[in-house]
């Protein structure tokens, strides 16, 4: 059974349409990741899936179906909401209280007893690593270890879903990392279903899943090996000098979709069978403009390849989602 089942979620604010009609499902110890540009509508997603925000009426027979465990969270929201851990972008905690006492608070909140919550609060403190810091203030906690606490409070009371809304942003990578190794042993040790929106290509590769959003649709899904897939053979990177110059002269290139800087390179994508004549032509035209070309060649698409791609709206080859 789903852990999450959305069906046809749709949210308007006046005359702007922030979700619309977008379903997806996660599975037991799977990890989806929900990837879009700001305004995609990931957080007001969220939002509706926690029960912070009512949806709007669904416009078709089926109507709007959000489900948390096989409990509604439109009819049993308080039932449902038991069911789930939320971490926001902005995580609210008390500042003037330890880290421990922060927990407990929110432990408690939960309906956890002394007898239920000093265990999973110890548990969980050693499991995000703050067992040793259980007695600093959580205003004087770096913003790492803010969200590691963030993602305690959201896992205190044994939830099945958890919901993270971009919970690396701000951070170090190293933070990003340690967080991340987090999230993958929980999933593993514990069979939670976490859906995650983030807006790094690099996490979202580590999703058993990924949904790219837009607009507040859903236009795309699939495991992250599939979607690369789709332009495999179309993408070629250069490394040269000056950037600019290769960019200019890839773009003349009839047979050149796109070029994007990354970095200090280029990113080219072609069309279909075209990858080895551009690569003869920019290999002579680059150094004829009095350019320097370092390297080029055909590489395995990145998921970044895959989401310009469909934010250019040059994606005929792919059709939008059928919902489950």
């Amino acid at each position: 059974m789903a852990q999450i089942l959305v069906s046809h979620l749709a949210k308007s604010f006046g005359a702007t349409v922030a979700v619309n009609d977008v379903s997806l499902q996660v599975d037991p110890g799977e990890i989806y990741g929900l990837i879009g540009p700001d305004g995609a509508g990931k957080t007001t997603t969220m939002r509706l899936l926690c029960g912070a925000l009512q949806p709007d009426a669904g416009k078709n027979q089926s109507g709007v179906i959000v489900q948390i465990v096989g409990v509604d969270m439109l009819t049993r929201t308080d039932s449902a909401r038991a069911q789930l851990g939320y971490l926001p972008q902005r995580f609210s905690m008390y500042e003037e209280l330890t880290v421990l006492e922060n927990l407990r608070f929110f432990a408690e909140v939960r309906g956890l007893s002394e007898s239920a919550w000093r265990p999973r609060c110890m548990q969980i403190l050693e499991f995000v690593g703050l067992a040793d810091f259980i007695n600093r203030r959580a205003g004087q906690l770096s913003g790492g270890m803010r969200q590691k606490l963030g993602l305690a409070v959201a896992l205190v009371h044994f939830p099945k879903v958890l919901l993270l809304d971009e919970p690396t942003t701000g951070v170090d990578p190293v933070t990003r990392q340690d967080f991340w190794q987090l999230i993958i042993r929980l999933v593993a040790e514990e069979g939670v279903a976490v859906l995650v929106s983030t807006p790094y290509m690099d996490e979202a590769g580590r999703c058993a899943r990924v949904g790219f959003m837009r607009q507040g649709k859903i236009l795309l899904e699939g495991k992250p090996d599939e979607l690369r897939a789709r332009l495999n053979g179309r993408i070629i990177e250069v490394h040269g000098q000056p950037l600019q110059l290769l960019r200019d002269l890839a773009r003349k290139n009839v047979n050149v979709e796109d070029a994007q800087m990354f970095g200090d390179r280029l990113h080219l994508r072609v069309q279909p069978g075209a990858s080895q004549s551009v690569i003869e032509h920019l290999q002579a035209e680059i150094p004829a403009q009095g350019g320097i070309l370092s390297q080029i060649r055909s590489i395995t698409p990145q998921l970044e390849d895959v989401f310009i791609d469909l934010l250019e709206g040059q994606s005929d080859q792919y059709s939008v989602r059928e919902d489950n």
